[in-house]
């Protein structure tokens, strides 16, 4: 790797040299010596240590040269060691040791030849309901820890993704805070405990980091004596650096109940100077804390009390951008080399000197490298912006970004002006040994981005003229309660969490229009949001619950649905209202499981199977009947069969001859592999970086939801569903074989996303068509599918497309749907199938002939109507006298309105004031304010104006200054309406005509 890239500021501390007084900033490339200073050694000890191949570092990096172009999208869990040849290692001599790369590798390594097995860093959009997304490096880990899934390894270490936004805030203006960030960990499930875990980060510290071992302090939890006693007595700590801290600091706990225990944290002290008097480690300023241990060792119960874990854990966290900051010497995260040259492209794109720049607009830079940081990885874990979920998250930071970006200046290359995509080059370039699909998916991250970006700059334009809305009605209150102008802090919120309008431009506007802002009012809406954000997303939930007892009992489903469709098999358990019970008698709803089962349980987009569960007496009389409709899995493989006892009574242990609905299974099948085809032919018709988002197996329907950023033509579709029947006439054999992950890899099979791997995997192959990772079932013939039809295409959320089709024995009853649909149309137009677009058309056009009749007429009406009001006029000025006229015109509509308004401007002469109102249809109210040029040259404008009094008939509008249409959904208030109108005109126009 070259050399490390660091901010300007920095070179004076590090070789003496002096800050540039003027000018831009260089960019330095210069490589850090292995010796920093007597203070901070940075050399790593060396020693022999085992060599591993790609496949156990995080998505598989950079120990071998090379990274082989993937197609593979999912993370492998479930990744094993193995040793390469010296042969295939490249040269480490240039490394830069205190480089992130560096230490990652280093982390990986030093646990590895201490028996970890290295797991790849799990994507950021978690395999759990109770958190929207990767927030801990414990997280992949929870069913061990909760005892739901068996322990594939006693020992494990990676190098986690993680995001975090419950303060996002902080960003920017703390040294270490991030929405994105490494957490480098190693955990144990019931093998080593406290003392190892000590020793050994003790030991990572001082020796291979070559940490000062007496600028490192320790936390304890308060009774945690053993802990104490290892670090003081064993590891050699002295008493004075040891602090005992209160639960709050040093206790983990996942919830109100579940798994805990006592944390001890590891400090470095920047300012060893000042002694050990009074020392506070949540000074910042002078201690940083890198690495976390948590003693997973309690289980605490509903009523508060803790009773020992049957298996002790251990869970630990070292944040690799906080240790890349003690090591590189700099003040902060994120002038480390992790994120410092995201910072030094948005400050060349805006012509700033990082090194020159003021404290804000450094903070405004680090922003912009956070949260490109984050949008980049999460975009590419599938997340696109959208105003749910996950998708909001990646929304919020990119408007974030924009809004930064705007504040400083930064614009982009491109005609657009869109300068994210810019950005963002710069995190894909740092990617490879983080994640390196995130380069094989650079363009479309980019695409995403430019498009995400341009969107919410039209945001920004409506913010602006909602804020000029917001400012002359503050203006307008103002005048009436003789007050001072103020707006309001909801407002100031509305305008920055929904319009992403900085608050900073909000009140430099607001000023000028000499109205203050309740900044008062802005923080609580602030401090809400931030309750709710904290509250939602950063907490890992975990819970020992009945099922982990169950899970002691139970073992793995035998699924036997590949090969048969009918099983004998044993009941294991029962389940009636989620508690287990020995029997269920006739008509109870029920969950069944089976020591063994050829019904299939829903799972890569496929729904469960349905079918019968039958009880014999001697293999001839039968004594019970379930009908199974859902099939789940729960507690690892354990399926679950959900259904209901249409006859006699279910007992524990008795043995059932279980029969799968052979029709529906058949159905699946088709619908599934007509799936993959889909997949295949949407790459090739509309390119391979679209990637799979969600996908739907049922008995009627497929349903395929992929990230694209428009609408598909018909063309395209039409060209997807002749090669997909093209595929499935040609009557090709599927392969279907069980291999490793890693060769299943480099055959090119491709992972669905969203779903974990083992080493072990099973790979469904159309020959020259389609590779792909899947466990669910499968026609063993093209032709089986017989044929494939589109029924809808269409967006579901910001850059995710949907489509849905049928085949098989689906196509079949579509067609023949449509066809009685087309046979009863026939019948009632009375022509022949090839005849009905042009009856149709003939149809629309008399239709549209009437309606422009009748739109006519109905303008010749309110014009009448209006001539028979406009002597209802009055004058109001004395200087300059302007007639006015504020009426309803009963149910007349928009169009017919619009014609009546300008009538009257007509008829009354400039200068004139017009507001009109109606009740058009229930539950519907149009307005329409037509000013005059002489009304409009003294300041007032009908767009302005007329939004007001469209928000008491709840509704909206606007328009030009002259004329300006609106509307609302509550008729009832419509006189009131016209009310306010008419004071408002009267009150503004006497002070302006005057």
């Amino acid at each position: 790797m070259g050399g490390l890239k660091l901010p300007p500021q920095t070179l004076h501390g590090i070789h003496g040299g002096r800050r540039p007084l003027t000018g831009p900033p260089s960019k330095p490339a210069f490589t850090i010596q292995p010796n920093y200073s007597s203070s901070i050694p940075t050399g790593f000890t060396t020693r022999n240590v085992a060599l591993f191949s790609p496949s156990i570092f995080p998505c598989g990096y950079f120990i071998l040269g090379g990274a082989r172009e993937r197609r593979f999208g999912a993370r492998n869990t479930q990744a094993s060691v193995q040793p390469v040849t010296e042969e295939l290692v490249e040269d480490k001599t240039k490394e830069n040791p205190v480089s992130g790369d560096a230490i990652r590798r280093r982390f990986l390594e030093f646990y590895a030849s201490r028996s970890h097995k290295v797991l790849p860093s799990a994507s950021l959009v978690p395999d759990d309901p109770t958190v929207l997304l990767t927030i801990a490096g414990m997280l992949q880990f929870k069913p061990i820890f909760l005892g739901k899934a068996p322990r594939q390894v006693p020992r494990a270490t990676t190098a986690q993704k993680c995001i975090r936004t419950n303060d996002v805030e902080n960003v920017g203006r703390t040294t270490r805070h991030h929405t994105f960030f490494e957490m480098l960990g190693n955990f144990s499930f019931g093998d080593y405990f406290k003392k190892e875990a000590i020793k050994w980060a003790w030991e990572l510290s001082t020796k291979e980091f070559g940490l000062p071992a007496d600028r490192l302090w320790v936390s304890v939890y308060e009774d945690d004596d053993e802990a104490f006693e290892i670090w003081h007595d064993e590891v050699g700590v002295p008493v004075e650096r040891i602090k005992r801290m209160g639960e709050e600091d040093n206790f983990w706990t996942s919830g109100a109940t579940g798994p805990c225990g006592p944390c001890s944290e590891l400090y470095y002290d920047f300012h060893p100077e000042r002694g050990y008097k009074n020392t506070d480690l949540g000074d910042d300023r002078r201690f940083i804390e890198f690495y976390n241990l948590v003693f997973m060792q309690y289980n605490k119960m509903d009523d508060g009390s803790f009773e020992p874990l049957k298996q002790k854990n251990i869970d630990t966290g070292l944040g690799l951008e906080r240790l890349a900051r003690i090591l590189q010497k700099v003040p902060n995260n994120y002038e480390t080399d992790l994120i410092y040259p995201i910072i030094e492209k948005a400050a060349e794109l805006a012509n700033i000197s990082y090194a020159l720049a003021d404290d804000r607009t450094k903070m405004n830079l680090k922003i912009i490298g956070d949260h490109l940081r984050a949008v980049v990885y999460l975009i590419s874990d599938g997340v696109l912006p959208s105003n749910i979920g996950r998708g909001y998250v990646v929304r919020r930071l990119v408007r974030r970004a924009v809004r930064t970006g705007r504040l400083l200046g930064v614009k982009g290359g491109g005609e657009d002006g869109a300068f994210l995509p810019a950005i963002a080059e710069k995190v894909i370039e740092l990617s490879p040994h983080i994640d390196p699909d995130v380069q094989a998916r650079g363009h479309s991250i980019l695409d995403e981005l430019q498009r995400e970006e341009l969107r919410f700059v039209q945001t920004l334009e409506r913010g602006e003229k909602l804020l000029d809305q917001m400012l002359a009605e503050a203006l307008l209150n103002a005048q009436k309660s003789e007050t001072l102008p103020c707006l309001s802090g909801k407002d100031v919120f509305l305008l920055y969490d929904t319009f992403g309008f900085p608050v900073e431009i909000t009140t430099e506007v607001a000023e000028e229009r000499g109205v203050k802002i309740d900044m008062d009012g802005f923080e609580v809406e602030m401090e809400n949001q931030r309750r709710q954000s904290q509250a939602a997303h950063n907490v890992v939930k975990l819970a020992v619950e009945n099922g982990g007892d169950l899970a002691e009992n139970v073992h793995d489903t035998e699924f036997l649905g590949y090969d048969t469709l009918s099983a004998r098999a044993v009941v294991e358990s029962l389940l009636l209202n989620g508690k287990p019970v020995i029997q269920v008698s006739e008509g109870s709803e029920v969950e069944v499981l089976l020591n063994k089962t050829p019904f299939y349980a829903e799972s890569g987009g496929q729904i469960g199977d349905h079918g019968f569960l039958y009880v014999t007496q001697d293999r001839s009389k039968q004594t019970a009947v379930v009908e199974i409709k859902d099939v789940q899995k729960s507690l690892g493989s354990v399926f679950v069969h959900k259904g209901t006892i249409r006859e006699g009574v279910l007992e524990v242990g008795r043995e059932v001859e279980a029969a799968v609905d052979e029709k529906l299974r058949q159905r699946a099948k088709v619908h599934h592999t007509a799936t993959h085809l889909l997949q295949s032919a949407l790459k090739k018709v509309i390119g391979q970086e679209t990637s799979q988002a969600g996908s739907l197996v049922a008995f009627d329907r497929l349903r395929f939801d992929f990230n694209f950023h428009r609408p598909l033509h018909d063309s395209e579709l039409e060209e997807i569903e002749n090669l997909i029947n093209g595929w499935i006439g040609d009557g090709t054999l599927l392969q279907t074989k069980v291999m490793s992950l890693t060769d299943a890899k480099e055959a090119g099979a491709i992972a669905m996303f969203g779903e974990k791997y083992g080493e072990q995997v099973r790979v469904v192959e159309v020959p020259g068509v389609s590779m792909e990772l899947c466990g669910g079932t499968h026609v063993s013939n093209t032709s089986e599918i017989r044929a494939f039809k589109i029924i809808s295409e269409q967006g579901i959320a910001s850059g995710i497309r949907r489509i849905e089709a049928v085949a098989g024995e689906a196509f079949i009853e579509y067609i023949n749907a449509r066809d009685s649909q087309m046979k009863l149309l026939c019948s009632t137009l009375k022509v022949k199938a090839e005849e009905v677009t042009t009856r149709v058309d003939n149809l629309l056009e008399e239709l549209r002939t009437v309606r422009n009749e009748v739109s006519a007429l109905r303008a010749k009406a309110a014009v009448y109507k209006a001539s028979m009001i406009a002597s209802k006029a009055f004058s109001v000025g004395t200087s300059k006298t302007i007639r006015v006229l504020v009426e309803s015109m009963d149910d007349f509509d928009a169009d017919a309105l619009k014609s009546a308004a300008e009538y009257l401007m007509d008829t009354l002469q400039d200068p004139a004031a017009i507001i009109l109102g109606s009740c058009p249809d229930e539950g519907k109210v149009s307005l329409v304010a037509a000013f005059t040029p002489g009304v409009v040259d003294i300041g007032i404008q009908a767009g302005k104006f007329i939004g007001p009094i469209a928000k008491l008939c709840g509704g909206g509008g606007g328009g030009r200054p002259n004329f300006a249409q609106a509307g609302g959904r509550k008729p009832e208030n419509l006189t009131n309406a016209l009310e306010k109108a008419r004071t408002d005109l009267i009150l503004i126009l006497t002070e302006k005509a005057n």
